[in-house]
């Protein structure tokens, strides 16, 4: 497939890139700084360079024309509780819509376990403004048309990926971000994973089954 995975210099997405790239996937990784543009293209990417904060629908629609389908793998990182909003809720939902507007059937969200309006996160806390953020646009994807995927991944690591997952769990632990770059990959091309919230920890299960 032809692929637009936003956020194209995250950790999780640099280890993703090379696993889609070994699938066959031609993968265009968007990405706002120009400096990382050597680094995701040696993760086997092609590096497109725009700040999504700042796109007009015209300007989602010619991103994502051609494209069979679109990762989410961006975030604000923290920061302003404006700059939370802007990306990781009105650019998401912008480009959920572009890619209905360009026949752009698949959709992969990188989430996190336990995102949705009962996350339970105190506004007290700087991550409420994200979870309120990341509520919203998965609502929003899921009320698409979209061919979507959820993926609710725990508290991210740097540890060694296994290849082993737990989608079982009803308490969010640790998952590595190796793990969850081939959990990405892994779903992308599959149909079983379609209409699909998947929230998983490390595990004992290799992740071709887990997903199923």
């Amino acid at each position: 497939m032809d692929i637009t995975l936003i956020g194209g210099h995250g950790k999780v997405a640099l280890l993703a890139e090379p696993l889609l790239a070994q699938a066959g996937h031609t993968v265009r990784a968007v990405i706002r700084n120009p400096e990382h543009a050597a680094e995701v293209e040696a993760a086997g990417a092609t590096a497109v360079i725009t700040d999504i904060e700042t796109l007009d629908a015209a300007g989602w629609d010619a991103l994502l024309a051609g494209s069979d389908a679109v990762i989410w793998s961006a975030g604000a990182g923290g920061g302003s509780p404006e700059r939370t909003r802007a990306v990781d809720q009105d650019a998401a939902i912008a480009s959920m819509d572009a890619a209905l507007r360009q026949g752009v059937r698949r959709y992969v969200m990188v989430s996190y376990f336990g995102a949705g309006p009962d996350h339970g996160i105190d506004p007290a806390e700087g991550f409420y403004h994200y979870a309120e953020a990341k509520a919203a646009a998965d609502a929003h994807l899921r009320g698409t048309v979209l061919d979507w995927t959820v993926l609710g991944p725990s508290g991210l690591t740097l540890e060694e990926p296994t290849g082993t997952i737990d989608t079982t769990a009803s308490q969010s632990r640790q998952v590595s971000r190796g793990n969850v770059a081939a959990v990405i990959a892994e779903v992308v091309g599959r149909a079983d994973t379609i209409g699909r919230t998947i929230e998983f920890n490390d595990g004992d299960q290799p992740i071709a089954d887990a997903v199923g």
